[in-house]
């Protein structure tokens, strides 16, 4: 089931994973949900341990987030002028142990910190395709004054 965040336009949805004993299998996009408006490139990228890589944020596209492997805190935030949700932060607990799938619209910052001892490797769908020459790729600091969100991981 695909639900909306607290970010207008965020949707985030709940993989089901199907296991037996040779392994597992899980849609992670299709089609016919109508996620996203058009297809620009699939990219996959692999984080070390304790790197967090944030923030940027897109003003053409919009992005499709998926972890297949590792463990990650997906943060957003809302830079969007008009927007009823401007200036809103969220976080999402994305990857092995919550396999989901995040649509991140543009004008919305994030970012993501690997957690735990492993990598992670992102796959991402984008709208459009990478242009080396006019990338679309606003860059903002991890710790950010405006978005001032706390990075560190809280021991229960």
């Amino acid at each position: 089931m695909i639900q909306d965040g607290k970010i207008k336009g965020v949707k985030f949805k709940k993989l089901t994973r199907f296991s037996d004993d040779r392994g597992w299998f899980e849609e992670v996009v299709r089609d016919d949900e109508n996620l996203v408006k058009k297809f620009g490139q699939i990219s996959a990228s692999k984080t070390n341990p304790g790197v967090i890589k944030a923030f940027h944020y897109h003003e053409k596209q919009d992005d499709l987030w998926f972890f297949p492997k590792g463990n990650a805190r997906v943060v957003l935030h809302d830079l969007r002028e008009g927007s009823a949700t401007k200036g809103t932060t969220e976080q999402y607990f994305m990857g092995e142990d919550n396999p989901s799938l995040l649509l991140i619209p543009k004008g919305v910052a994030h970012g993501y910190q690997v957690l735990g001892q492993e990598p992670v490797i992102i796959t991402y769908l984008t709208t459009e395709p990478y242009d080396p020459k006019n990338p679309d790729e606003k860059r903002l600091d991890w710790n950010d004054k405006t978005i001032n969100f706390n990075w560190e991981i809280e021991n229960k």
